[in-house]
């Protein structure tokens, strides 16, 4: 597998005197309220953080990003929102303010979702659940820092390691085939999609999408979403991001 880990922004230097030394300003995306609520609760408890806005969808993530370009210094987000992918935003964001710091907040710890967010240009990468590490995680990437939870920095050298390596000849996609309707879901899961909204875009019961994801399972001889993506994409069965 051939990983590109150049992000796809421009990587200008910061200058002196253009980031901001006063209260951190902060930005969150998230995909409900209540998360949003209890985020913003949590940041604005501290009085060098300050939450200046927020977003729930995409289109309203990339709108505020735009206005709020000369004015942010730290964007927390997932990597999906209402179930579309956000890195080009992300990476659109990066261009328009090369000083934005971004903390990808999610559970998507499988690779593939870990290097398409360090391409759009994240510098940070915590996996939920750990609501209390952030205000520091805010304050480390804002001073320069990239807190990166410790599974995330496993997948980010699994991926490593996979390019390094040379590629293995027995390694090859046509040895356990996938049906058409098995690789479609497949790179649904790629994209972080829950097996629910699979049948709801593929019109299909969650009974035959659970079907589906286990003959993928048992092909790929893996365990997990994850694992499945990963070893999808060194075989060569996914879109190389």
């Amino acid at each position: 597998m051939s990983i590109d880990m150049t992000p796809s922004y421009p990587m200008n230097t910061k200058l002196s005197g253009t980031q901001h030394t006063g209260v951190i300003r902060t930005f969150i995306a998230a995909e409900n309220s209540t998360e949003i609520r209890r985020i913003s609760a949590l940041l604005n408890s501290h009085e060098d953080i300050t939450v200046i806005g927020y977003a729930e969808t995409a289109a309203e993530l990339d709108a505020a990003l735009h206005l709020r370009r000369n004015d942010l210094d730290v964007l927390i987000s997932d990597l999906t929102l209402a179930g579309c992918d956000v890195t080009p935003i992300i990476s659109k964001a990066m261009q328009e303010n090369p000083s934005l710091d971004t903390l990808c907040y999610t559970y998507h710890s499988d690779e593939v979702s870990v290097i398409r967010a360090i391409q759009a240009g994240a510098m940070g990468y915590i996996l939920r659940g750990n609501n209390e590490d952030l205000p520091n995680c805010v304050r480390l990437i804002h001073g320069g820092g990239s807190p990166v939870s410790p599974i995330v920095a496993r997948s980010v050298l699994r991926a490593i390691q996979t390019q390094s390596q040379p590629e293995d000849p027995r390694r090859r996609s046509d040895s356990m085939p996938l049906s058409s309707r098995e690789t479609e879901i497949l790179q649904l899961l790629a994209k972080g999609i829950s097996f629910a909204e699979i049948g709801v875009v593929l019109s299909i019961s969650p009974h035959t999408v659970t079907a589906h994801i286990k003959k993928i399972y048992k092909k790929l001889q893996v365990h997990s979403r994850g694992e499945a993506v990963y070893e999808a994409q060194c075989l060569g069965l996914l879109p190389k991001h």
